[in-house]
């Protein structure tokens, strides 16, 4: 993709640096809250509100043109005591610190909420990935690999896919690896092709997650969703797959937005067009005269808005503005603590990020499991049981907000510590 690009999202993402520095802060002002409805003693937030560890580390790239360049990368890894640490590797221009911490505290709580075997962790690494030659972005790829090579496997902590890397940098990261550990182990990460011994169904499984999750709040919210007046916001794997997944069951998009803008139509967007003409980025807006900003489509009225893109699209600036019934949060953090304030205000329902975006970590657990066993699953099995997953961890949450009288994302944060802080004392890490 063209150097414009890159500018364009570095623009629109600038006004939105503030929400993205402070998931972090988020992260643990929202466990520290739902610790105090559990009652739990003060050592369990502070167990829990840092990372286990923590790896900084520079990565040198001999680039095409000869010159060396160094990349800075991250590996978080929040807590173990459930089982090996899982989480995706990041290639963005704005991946820090703060944000991968805050990443690897979510997915803590995604696998327990899904009852995984895991521990949460994330990575990533300070680049464009779109400016990158494929010579370049493997030798990125094998160069993260040697940096944490120590610190990860099959038992230890298992990466997969996250924003800018797929399937092909998931099998450099492999090769890497097997180099390295001088055996063949599928195990070490998920995301992986087919070919490679990767899972069926893993990459729409994030996508299937989320309309799963749609479907259950839909039936809860007695709101068809033939018919049902969808905005999407990002087009990328995510996003557009989910676009299809929604076309097909009746619903209306009727907007979907990408890093240079965004389209909205009342009426109904032709989603196999989209699908058939967007570029390798999922960019579509440049096919239409009558484009809109992303912030203008985040306005716009619909029953169900469903950002799928960046953290802090949703914060204190434009929630009140907001005109729609139910947000489903396929993208990690995308809405800040202050405009959930705003929406509970308004009773627009949100299904949480670490709840309805889960398919993915899900389905790269029995990617996992099946390498694990050398014997690999039919994809109607994949998708009944994520289905099954989703359902029963949908369930519990929304179980657990009617009984504390809290929104969706608190209840989902009490599920996920539940069995995390149990698993801690058990161990003899806390007590109480």
């Amino acid at each position: 993709m063209s150097s414009n690009l890159a500018k364009v999202e570095q623009n629109e993402k600038s006004s939105e640096q503030l929400e993205i520095d402070d998931s972090l802060q988020e992260f643990r002002e929202t466990l520290n809250e739902a610790i105090g409805i559990m009652n739990y003693p003060s050592q369990v937030f502070e167990f829990l509100k840092t990372p286990m560890r923590f790896l900084e580390f520079s990565i040198p790239v001999q680039m095409d043109n000869g010159e060396t360049k160094v990349f800075q990368g991250y590996r978080a890894q929040h807590n173990d005591a459930l089982g090996p640490t899982k989480g995706g590797i990041r290639f963005h221009p704005d991946v820090t610190p703060e944000e991968v911490k805050a990443l690897a505290g979510w997915m803590s709580l995604k696998c327990s909420i899904t009852d995984l075997p895991y521990g949460g962790a994330k990575g990533g690494v300070v680049c464009d990935p779109r400016l990158l030659s494929m010579n370049e972005l493997e030798k990125l790829s094998r160069g993260y690999v040697r940096a944490v090579s120590q610190i990860v496997g099959p038992t230890k902590d298992i990466p997969a896919p996250d924003m800018y890397t797929n399937a092909q940098v998931m099998a450099w990261m492999l090769d890497e690896y097997d180099h390295i550990r001088e055996f063949d182990s599928p195990s070490f990460i998920t995301g992986k092709p087919l070919t490679l011994g990767g899972s069926v169904g893993r990459e729409t499984a994030t996508s299937k997650g989320v309309f799963y999750a749609l479907e259950l709040i839909s039936e809860i919210q007695k709101i068809e969703i033939k018919n049902m007046k969808v905005i999407i916001q990002g087009f990328g794997n995510v996003g557009s797959y989910l676009a299809q997944y929604l076309h097909e069951a009746g619903a209306k998009v009727v907007g979907v937005s990408d890093v240079l803008g965004a389209v909205y139509d009342p009426k109904g967007l032709d989603i196999p067009y989209l699908l058939d003409n967007r570029d390798s980025f999922g960019v579509v807006s440049n096919l239409f005269k009558n484009a809109i900003s992303n912030q203008e489509l985040l306005e716009k009225e619909c029953d169900v808005l469903i950002p799928a893109a960046i953290s802090g699209v949703i914060n204190n600036r434009n929630a009140d503005k907001l005109k729609c019934k139910i947000v489903v949060e396929a993208a990690n953090g995308p809405t800040t603590k202050e405009a959930l304030e705003i929406l509970d205000q308004k009773e627009i329902l949100v299904v949480p990020d670490i709840l309805a975006n889960s398919g993915g970590v899900v389905v790269s657990y029995f990617e996992w499991c099946q390498n694990m066993q050398g014997y690999y699953w039919t994809e109607s099995t994949v998708d009944e049981r994520l289905k099954e997953k989703m359902t029963d961890s949908f369930l519990k949450v929304y179980k657990t907000s009617q009984k504390y009288n809290v929104n969706m994302k608190i209840a989902a944060y009490i599920e996920g510590i539940r069995k995390i802080a149990e698993a801690c004392r058990l161990r003899g890490w806390v007590k109480y």
